[in-house]
């Protein structure tokens, strides 16, 4: 999906514009400062899966709780 790019003084100016452009096309607008990509605003999609159905499979199996855990294994050292 193709997404257009705009400065935020662009947004600012034709916020309302964007808003109904993503709503009708579906198609994302990326909000960009100095250059670079801050924000996306997309049309807004309901999840209405359980809380159970979104976390089902996302839990991976521990075989052995008790084992020791070395530093290099913690994501948040990294």
């Amino acid at each position: 999906m193709h997404s257009e790019e705009v400065s935020k003084s662009q947004f600012k100016a034709k916020a309302l514009e964007y808003f109904r452009q993503v709503e009708a096309s579906g198609e994302a607008v990326v909000v960009t400062d100095k250059g670079r990509p801050t924000i996306e605003v997309r049309r807004y999609k309901a999840d209405r899966r359980s809380p159970l159905e979104r976390l089902r499979g996302s839990v991976i199996e521990l075989a052995d709780p008790f084992e020791p855990v070395g530093e290099d294994d913690w994501e948040a050292l990294r």
